[in-house]
């Protein structure tokens, strides 16, 4: 029999028991979950035997981003990083590693994660081109479609790929150019490999190759925003909802393949731009899931981007976002430390919660109301228990002083919670 997707199966009638595990896990019925993944509104992605819904009424899921860099090629730092976001409740982590020997990087990544793992194949592509080449620009076709194998063969749950990047919105950005230009890593390499040979994406012109290889490995594709912008000046232009009408097309080439799909989105968009972001988005690709980086909300925050952006996630989740990419307090500053991926990862998680209360998703109230609970009663050890960040909450309670009344050191014996407690009694 021909190897079946995930999506086969479920058109089939079929009831997987990815499709069961994530359902229990998401408090929703199998055969609702069941219809949104036929609908290409929800992808389910695995790694190893673990199951992750991202979608429409799912929980909102958040993502990691780890990696070396040319500069900094540390695979001890890395493999600590895993661990501590895995630990502090990522939902995936992506590999977007440039330094070092990359396949071993990569086998380990997979090998100790708890999570999902990405990637962005022509990141390993375009390393290769410079180092037997010493240019992007002579990275060959086959480079790209060969690396995307063996990532996939290594067992990386999902890739992104920036198909969209298209000559027509090439010719675009030259006639109408942007004061941030290009800042998607995959898409000025893809750019840069498209001038210089005067030839059309291969990602785009051999999709359909593409897809052979994502059916082969049931991959989950994330397609990429290659000119996402990089600064508000940029946000929502011609060149962005271009490239997302492609995306939108491919998108339905995908699903008729059997593929699982989802988009990439901004980037750096002004507040009162995120709704509407997110709205064409989930219009043009016909309501698949939607993840975004940020999206930051002002560019003059560096140190601080993980606020930044934590502000766009909440307001992009709650307007239909899905999936959320964490961001540094060290984005546009430099690689990030162990501390800063935790500090992102926690924005984050924050963000995603928030938007999870605006949609109104009951797993969401149930642990908001259980620490509202634990508060009022001064439960210490169950708002430990409960809360986002555990390590955090008992740093933290440890400068309180503790009076016999089990009040903490903001208030003591004025505590409004015990004065209402004892008087209500």
């Amino acid at each position: 029999m021909k190897n079946l997707t995930l999506l086969d199966k479920v058109r089939r009638g079929w009831m997987p028991p990815e499709v069961k595990e994530v359902a229990k896990r998401e408090s929703i019925t199998p055969e609702e979950l069941a219809r949104k993944v036929l609908e290409g509104k929800v992808v389910i992605t695995r790694h190893q035997k673990r199951f992750l819904g991202i979608g429409s009424g799912l929980r909102t899921k958040v993502n990691v981003n780890l990696g070396t860099s040319p500069v900094n090629n540390n695979l001890s730092l890395e493999l600590e990083k895993l661990k501590r976001v895995c630990l502090a409740g990522t939902d995936t982590v992506m590999d977007l590693s440039t330094g070092g020997n990359l396949d071993l990087i990569r086998e380990q990544i997979l090998r100790k994660s708890l999570v999902p793992v990405g990637t962005v194949p022509i990141y390993q592509a375009a390393v290769l081109a410079v180092s037997r080449h010493q240019a992007i620009s002579r990275m060959k076709p086959e480079d790209i479609f060969d690396t995307i194998e063996k990532q996939a063969r290594q067992g990386v749950s999902f890739i992104t790929v920036h198909s969209g990047v298209t000559s027509r919105v090439v010719e675009r950005l030259k006639r109408y150019p942007r004061v941030m230009s290009v800042v998607s890593r995959g898409g000025a390499f893809t750019i840069c490999w498209m001038v210089a040979n005067q030839k059309e994406n291969p990602l785009y012109e051999q999709f359909d190759r593409l897809l052979e290889i994502a059916r082969k490995y049931d991959l989950v594709l994330s397609l990429g925003d290659g000119f996402r912008p990089g600064g508000l000046s940029d946000a929502t232009d011609h060149c962005q909802i271009e490239e997302l009408m492609t995306l939108g097309e491919l998108t339905k080439r995908a699903r008729e393949a059997g593929v699982q799909v989802m988009i990439e989105g901004p980037g750096h968009i002004p507040l009162p731009e995120i709704a509407a972001n997110v709205l064409l988005a989930k219009k043009l690709c016909e309501g698949a899931p939607f993840y975004v980086l940020g999206p930051l909300v002002t560019d003059v925050a560096p140190g601080y981007d993980h606020i930044t952006a934590a502000i766009g996630a909440a307001i992009a989740g709650w307007h239909g976002a899905d999936f959320i990419c964490a961001v540094s307090p060290t984005e546009h500053l430099s690689l990030p430390d162990v501390e800063d991926v935790v500090n992102g990862l926690m924005a984050a998680r924050l963000a995603a919660h928030a938007a999870d209360l605006a949609k109104g998703n009951q797993n969401a109230w149930k642990w908001n109301q259980e620490m509202e609970r634990a508060r009022f009663r001064r439960q210490w050890k169950q708002q430990k228990r409960i809360s986002l960040n555990p390590e955090k909450f008992e740093k933290l309670l440890k400068k309180g002083i503790f009076p016999p009344d089990n009040t903490c050191s903001m208030c003591g014996q004025y505590c409004a919670m015990k004065l209402m407690d004892t008087s209500l009694r």
